[in-house]
């Protein structure tokens, strides 16, 4: 259990060095915002394709096309291999 600790508390204080901004060895990744709509146009797909093709529900494509909510986890994912390779993606979600 100390090892956990410590490795926590180590991890904690270079959070907050690095908050403070001072020079760590923290990897900051930083998220780039998803445009989902632009997603979806360059797979000429409607929404309601779209939707069924990632596997949610239509209101909740709209909100991410509105900006209201944000895709998080596995839905995150999933729109950024559609972002980047969308003909490979959606072969192997058989859509294409």
């Amino acid at each position: 259990m100390t090892d956990i600790y410590n490795d926590v508390m180590g991890a904690l204080e270079e959070a907050v060095s690095y908050a403070k901004g001072e020079k760590t060895e923290a990897i900051v990744h930083e998220v780039q915002p998803l445009d989902i709509k632009a997603i979806r146009s360059s797979v000429d797909m409607t929404q309601e394709e779209f939707a069924k093709a990632v596997g949610v529900k239509l209101p909740t494509l709209r909100h991410w096309e509105r900006g209201d909510r944000k895709p998080t986890g596995p839905a995150r994912v999933l729109l950024n291999l559609l972002s980047r390779e969308p003909e490979t993606v959606l072969r192997l979600l058989h859509f294409a």
